[in-house]
């Protein structure tokens, strides 16, 4: 008999990724991602599991905490935005789309936004 597999809510899963990476918890993490997941940014294009811990997972270490702005569940995806703070006191805004199977994070593309405070006046631009 097969055990059926447990399922939580995509939001749950979205934020114990983002929890285990201010934690520097790789061993959660490890958990919470699935072995056929990619990774795209606008600097990352389709980056498989072992290429994201190598190139991205480093960054935990200089991260200090996610402020979520807006947790949005569409069936599978969760549309997360969200001000990062770096323990240097820079912060910025990311907005990324995570697609949950089966309670595994299997795809996330990050969208990135702007510096915190933002660099141009109020009704301005640069």
């Amino acid at each position: 008999m097969t055990t059926p597999v447990q399922h939580v809510d995509p939001i749950e899963i979205a934020r114990l990724v983002y929890e285990a990476y201010v934690a520097k918890d790789r061993d959660t993490i490890e958990t919470l991602i699935a072995e056929d997941f990619h990774f795209t940014s606008p600097r990352d294009n389709r980056l498989d599991r072992a290429t994201y811990f190598s190139r991205c997972w480093p960054n935990s270490q200089v991260t200090d905490d996610f402020r979520f702005v807006h947790l949005v569940r569409d069936g599978e995806h969760v549309f997360v935005t969200y001000d990062l703070r770096m323990k240097d006191g820079s912060a910025f805004r990311n907005t990324e789309i995570l697609t949950i199977q089966n309670s595994k994070l299997t795809d996330a593309q990050v969208f990135f936004g702007w510096m915190l405070p933002h660099e141009a006046p109020e009704g301005g631009y640069l």
